[in-house]
């Protein structure tokens, strides 16, 4: 009992109800990048699984593009390196007595999201070197994509989830501002949650759902980033307040 009261307590860090509207914003962000971004740099994993339902009764093939493992496989990897992230934040906040730091950590969240905001409505921005998938991890994951039902499904999303990306880099910097593993956890889990529909719309209708969604979304993306980092900026300037 005494565990879980400390974890609560460590959920304080960012104010009442803070936690929550981390991970709402960060559901949010999910939803703009999964239609916008993931459902064209994940698409070859995800095809690769649900092509195994092709073919069956609408129902089947509705719950194969679900892809429920896959998606577990993320949110857990996701959710680890939030909590990774929020427990390094916290200890280094705590023991420094540095506490501006988790809200620095808010204000760079929220300007990376008003930056993909800037870029997705044609703006020129400034653009790190594009991000290669780490070398170690290629074996398994051509190992995992030959055969990739079941519990393979799984091992592919936690493998996954070591993918560099650029909003991950963001959902990364909130979930740490929230000084907790738990509250990083709840972050992460909640951007991964928000990928999840825009992945299952390309499981199930293949590249006509980015040809068809993809366009009429990018608007309302932009909007969502906006939103984003609004409330993360909010919650910087409420921490320092």
């Amino acid at each position: 009992m005494e565990f879980l009261a400390n974890c609560l307590h460590d959920l304080t860090a960012l104010g009442p109800g803070g936690v929550l509207a981390m991970a709402g914003a960060l559901f949010l962000a999910g939803l703009a990048g999964g239609v916008t971004h993931c459902a064209g740099m994940c698409a070859p994993f995800v095809l690769a699984q649900a092509g195994q339902g092709a073919g069956g009764p609408m129902l089947s093939r509705l719950m194969g593009a679900m892809l429920l493992p896959y998606h577990a496989g993320r949110m857990l990897g996701y959710g680890v390196l939030g909590a990774v992230a929020g427990a390094g934040a916290g200890l280094v906040a705590g023991v420094s007595g540095l506490r501006w730091l988790l809200a620095g950590l808010l204000v760079f969240a929220a300007l990376l999201m008003f930056a993909e905001a800037a870029r997705r409505a044609g703006l020129r921005m400034p653009q790190g070197p594009k991000p290669a998938f780490p070398r170690a991890l290629q074996a398994p994951l051509q190992a995992l994509l030959a055969r990739p039902g079941g519990w393979r499904g799984f091992a592919l999303g936690l493998l996954l989830s070591a993918l560099p990306c650029g909003m991950i880099y963001g959902a990364l910097a909130a979930a740490a501002a929230s000084g907790s593993a738990l509250g990083g956890f709840i972050g992460m889990a909640a951007f991964a949650a928000g990928t999840a529909p825009g992945l299952v719309g390309v499981a199930l209708l293949g590249g006509f759902f980015s040809r068809a969604i993809g366009p009429v979304f990018a608007r309302v993306a932009i909007l969502l980033f906006v939103l984003n980092g609004a409330v993360l900026g909010g919650m910087a300037w409420r921490m320092l307040a």
